[in-house]
Parts: structure tokens; sequence; C-alpha cells
């Protein structure tokens, strides 16, 4: 698939994905497909162990187009369809079986704040904000996304006012990992993922397996589940070369075996 809203580079087990659709990186159904693909994609790829998600400009992502959708007329199917793709954006980057590690650069709008939402690890720029615009372009959505992150009053003020949650306020509220000088922000995103590269892929595969598994499950249930995949884990010559690098106090060698 060629790509022409998104740049897609890999080095050192790190694929760094950068949303590059000037001026502001508005969502397009072009721009939709190819990050689905992307991240659907990085599953399968075996010199992939973390994601780092980006935007180039000064916008991580503007939400709808509204320049776009205006004036837009839909045919019979056409809002289905689109809220499909919609729908299926943020949560191919919840499934990507792959850490995903979120570089705001800039504002995320709308389902721009869904996308962040999904992403394993935010780290933020000082010019970063999460904001649900929709209630002034005549639009709804994000909120259930945006739950995950914030508390009942913030989540409200938001929906109701547009109100624009910074980057210091975010770091502040423990909803982000860093607040950091924009020059600074793809650093600290690739410090963090290197060293989740630095660890076992099938460990890390299976912990955020895990995680996503049992966020909505009871108490008891969640920790049966996660018993359950230190149990599969165990199986792997991974888990054994942890436990003796832990041993012998050196640098584990992860095959993902």
């Amino acid at each position: 698939m060629e790509f022409v809203a998104v740049r897609l580079d890999v080095k050192d087990y790190i694929a760094t994905v950068t949303i590059d659709r000037p001026p502001v990186n508005a969502m397009s159904p072009e721009m939709v497909a190819e990050l689905i693909a992307i991240f659907d994609s990085l599953s399968d790829r075996d010199d992939v162990r973390v994601a780092i998600l980006t935007a180039a400009g000064k916008v991580f992502c503007a939400g709808a187009d509204i320049k776009a959708r205006v004036n837009k007329t839909f045919e019979a199917g056409d809002r289905w369809s689109h809220n499909r793709s919609m729908r299926e954006l943020p949560l191919s980057i919840m499934e990507c079986k792959k850490p995903v590690i979120a570089a705001i650069n800039g504002p995320a709008v709308g389902g721009g704040v869904a996308i962040v939402t999904c992403c394993d690890i935010l780290v933020a720029s000082e010019q970063a904000e999460l904001v649900l615009n929709e209630i002034n372009v005549g639009l709804l959505g994000g909120m259930r996304h945006a739950m995950r992150l914030f508390s009942q009053s913030r989540l409200r003020r938001m929906a109701y006012t547009g109100y624009r949650v910074t980057g210091a306020e975010l770091y502040r509220t423990g909803v982000c990992e860093a607040c950091v000088p924009q020059e600074e922000l793809m650093s600290a995103a690739l410090a963090i993922a290197t060293e989740i590269a630095g660890k076992s892929p099938v460990a890390v595969r299976l912990a955020k397996l895990a995680i996503n598994t049992v966020e909505e499950m009871s108490l008891r249930d969640g920790y049966r589940f996660e018993q359950e995949m230190t149990a599969s884990l165990s199986q792997y010559d991974d888990s054994k070369e942890a436990m003796r690098a832990f041993l012998e106090r050196r640098k584990g060698s992860f095959t993902g075996r």
C-alpha cells in the first residue's frame, strides 16, 4: 500500500509513524485507511517491537475535516461507512500487538483525542493540547475514549465547552509521562521506546494483551487472566532467559521465542 498522508520509518525495532497531512492533519478517508493498515501490519512485523505515533507540523490531529464536511452531501449508507472506519482507527492502535507511544507535538482535537487515548503511553510537548471541540462545530464524539483519561467533571467540561487541556495539565494530572519542550519531544518518546524494545517482545505482547483484556473485568476475573498470561509466557525461551539474566545480574538477550 502506498501512503500519502502518513509516513512509516523503522529502525532498531522502533517504528515511527508520522501523520503528515498539511496543514493541520485533519482526518480524511485516506489518512484513516493508511493508519489502520500501518498498525495492522506492525502487529505482524518481527522487526518492530514498539511504535511511536506523532505528527508533522504544529498540530497532532485536528480531527474531522470541517472544510470537506460542511457542504458534503452524503449518499445512502455513507454516514454509517464513515462512522465504521472512524471507530476502527483508534481501535487498530489499541489492538496493535505492539505498544504505541503517542508523541503529542501539538493540539489533538476531536477524533485526534480518540487516537491519543488508544495509545499505550503518552508524551506531550509544551504545545500539546487535548480538545473535544465537537460542541463548537456541530458534531459530537470522542467522549467515551476521553473517559479513560479524565475525571467526570473534567470530561464534561471538555464536552460541553470545548475546554483545552494543555500538555502541562496532562502531566500534572498524571495523564502523560512527560511534558517537554517541542525540540525534546521525540528524544523523550525514543527513550521510552528504546527501553521497551530491549525487553522480551513476547512478554511485552502478552502484557499489552493482558492490560487491554482486564481493563473492564472484575478484580477476580482480571487477575485470573493475568495468571493465565504468566503461565503462557513461562513456556517461552524468553521467560527462562529473563530469569537467568536477573540472577546473573546482566541484560537479557531476547529473541521473541
